[in-house]
Formats: C-alpha cells, sequence, structure tokens
C-alpha cells in the first residue's frame, strides 16, 4: 500500500470533529518526527477551548527559488457513526453512514508525504513550511489563530476543494453570519390571542421578503436554522433564525446583507415584536490573475504532477481566506474528495496518491 494511502486511513480512522483534534495533531506531529521533521503546537487549542493546537513546522531551503507554506485542517464536521475506512474498487469509503474525512485528512496525507520524499529524496528546495490547523470547519478558527509572522514564505497552497486534483481556485466569496432573534410577547393562543406577539410569525415575515438559494450570479443566501416557540396553544415569545449570505463581490455581500437587516426589522415592526442583530464577518473574498506567483509556480507544478491545472470559482470557505486577508498569497487546489459533509463522501484512491506528488512537484516549480 502506498504511504500516502496508508497514512490517509490512519488518520480518517480517528474522530476528530472541531475542537477535539488531539488524535490527529499527535499522529501528524510523530509522523514528521519519523522523517526528521520537528513541528510545534501552538496555543490556539486553549485560545478556542480545544484540546489541541495548530501544528507548524519548517525545513530550511537547500536551493534558491520561491520559499512555500502548505496548509491543512485535521477537523472534520462531527461523525454521526463510526468512522471505518475501507477499499471499494476504485475508492476509498466509509463502511458506515457518515462522513470518510477525505475533507481534509486525504490532504494532510499528501502534504506530509511529499514533504517526506523532498526530504529523504534530498530533492533541492527554496524552503518549506507547514501550518495542519484545527477547527476549520465552525468558522476557520484555528487559521484565524495562527500568528502568520512566524511564516518566512509568503506563497502557500491549500487543498481542500473538491473535484479531481488539478483545480485553481481563482475567485472565492465574503461571507456574512447573522443571528437574529425576535421577541414577542407570550399569551394563550386560543383565550387572549391579542395580548399575544407572536415572534415565530415575525421571523416569519422577514423570511417571505429575503429571496433565498443563488440570488445574482456568484451570490447566495440562506436560512440554516429557525428555532421557537413552546407550545400549539402558546403564542410564541421568541424565535431566532441563523442566516448567512456569500458574494464573490464584496461590496455586494453587504448591499445583501443589509437587505437582511432591512427585512428583519421591517418585518419586527409588522407584527410588534423587537429584535436583536449580530452580523460578524467570516471571511472576505479574494481573487487572484494569471500573473501571480503563486499561479504561475500551480501551473508548473500540478502539470508536472500529471494533473491538468484548470481554473474554478467556489462559493465556499477555506483556510485560504484566512492567509490571503492577511496578505499572503495561498491558492487553494481541489483534492480529489467528492460529496463532502454527507455519508456518501469517498475520494479515489488515485487521487489521493495524487497529492503527494502534486505537493513534491509544486515544491520542484518553486525551486526552478
Amino acid at each position: 500500500m502506498a504511504a500516502t494511502l496508508e497514512l490517509f486511513l490512519e488518520l480518517a480512522r480517528l474522530s476528530t470533529p472541531p475542537g477535539r483534534e488531539r488524535a490527529a495533531i499527535d499522529h501528524v506531529r510523530a509522523e514528521l518526527a519519523s522523517f526528521g521533521v520537528d513541528a510545534v503546537e501552538d496555543d490556539a487549542g486553549a485560545q478556542l477551548g480545544g484540546d489541541a493546537g495548530n501544528l507548524y513546522a519548517r525545513i530550511p531551503a537547500t536551493a534558491p527559488g520561491t520559499p512555500l507554506f502548505f496548509n491543512a485542517h485535521v477537523d472534520t464536521v462531527p461523525p454521526t457513526a463510526p468512522i471505518d475506512p475501507i477499499i471499494e474498487g476504485a475508492y476509498v469509503v466509509n463502511r458506515h453512514p457518515t462522513i470518510l474525512g477525505a475533507d481534509n485528512k486525504a490532504t494532510v496525507a499528501g502534504m506530509i508525504d511529499g514533504i517526506r520524499r523532498v526530504v529523504q529524496e534530498g530533492i533541492p528546495h527554496a524552503g518549506i513550511e507547514l501550518v495542519i490547523t484545527v477547527q476549520e470547519e465552525i468558522g476557520l478558527l484555528g487559521a484565524k489563530a495562527f500568528d502568520c509572522d512566524r511564516l518566512a514564505a509568503r506563497v502557500g497552497y491549500v487543498y481542500d476543494v473538491d473535484g479531481a486534483p488539478g483545480a485553481m481556485t481563482m475567485r472565492a466569496p465574503s461571507q456574512i453570519t447573522m443571528d437574529v432573534e425576535f421577541h414577542g410577547r407570550s399569551a394563550h393562543a386560543g383565550m387572549d390571542p391579542e395580548q399575544g406577539r407572536n415572534a415565530i410569525h415575525a421571523a416569519a415575515l422577514a423570511l417571505a421578503r429575503l429571496p433565498m438559494g443563488r440570488v445574482a450570479p456568484g451570490a447566495s443566501r440562506n436560512v440554516g436554522v429557525i428555532a421557537g416557540g413552546t407550545q400549539r396553544n402558546v403564542v410564541p415569545d421568541r424565535c431566532s433564525l441563523q442566516l448567512e449570505v456569500r458574494s464573490l463581490d464584496d461590496a455586494h455581500v453587504v448591499v445583501l446583507a443589509q437587505e437582511m437587516v432591512d427585512a428583519v426589522n421591517a418585518a419586527a415592526a409588522e407584527a410588534g415584536c423587537s429584535v436583536e442583530i449580530a452580523q460578524t464577518r467570516e471571511y472576505t473574498a479574494y481573487a487572484f490573475g494569471e500573473d501571480d506567483e503563486v499561479v504561475q509556480i500551480a501551473r508548473r507544478g500540478l502539470a508536472a504532477a500529471g494533473c491538468p491545472p484548470r481554473e474554478i470559482e467556489t462559493g465556499g470557505g477555506a483556510d485560504a481566506h484566512a492567509f490571503n486577508e492577511r496578505g499572503l498569497q495561498c491558492l487553494n487546489l481541489s483534492s480529489g474528495m467528492e460529496a463532502i459533509h454527507t455519508p456518501d463522501e469517498r475520494i479515489e484512491i488515485r487521487h489521493v496518491e495524487a497529492l503527494s506528488r502534486i505537493t513534491v512537484e509544486l515544491i520542484r516549480a518553486a525551486a526552478a
């Protein structure tokens, strides 16, 4: 069995929801130490209330060129059953009906094995840094907590987009999330409904004013959670909504968020309720051009690895956002994972193995 695949299977068996990544962090640290690379753990775990922090490792340059950093995360969305990865034909799948964890542990394995090959085979490189993050799935929290001043490299790669290896994420969106709570007045629904102020009705009025789904090219809006009420015969005095909006155009995401605020306030007034609104900018849109160094290196490296480069846009967030917001060039590449965050998640064995080649060839390309 190829080393990349074996390491991926080992990592995938570990249950590591956000905040509970200790087993994976220890495994990665030991794997790096096995070929002479020391990794240090930061205090992100303590900052974020988790059991493990981010891992950071640096390998000094042996040749001129552009130093690179690589990033992947070890947390997964919480599994709802055991994770027992098995091989079915050309794919790795989970024996049980829950996630596999290829997001993002296949990438972790590919990066580590690629770096191992560079070190053990003495492949010339311009400097390599590895950042393994925690709590990505709940808001890129580990990457946001990581001290980027530690990085000597200004160019880096994340492999955290689904699809066959070779895709380069040239544009990714801004995201604003919004927590809304309507406050009404409870009353008996049959005896004194006039005395009540129905918070659920206020929420429904707000949602009726807001288009959902694909609201414009490159933009989306969603209500993911609604909660309120206590029982059928009581006018509910509370109702909460969890909303989000995304756009590839940062100015547009601000406009879409303001539409949400306006709709919520208007609905509260109509229903005779009050409302609390909390907005959070989760991350900011970025875009790359053909002349950016991170793209040029990626084109050479992907081609050399046998993965023809192609350009894509995405509506999702990744740790790349956190690095780009701090002035670094960080390109998100596809990793081969499929149906992530679902019981149908899988990845082809050949794609797992390709991630090691891609890591090696990116390093070669940066040292050319």
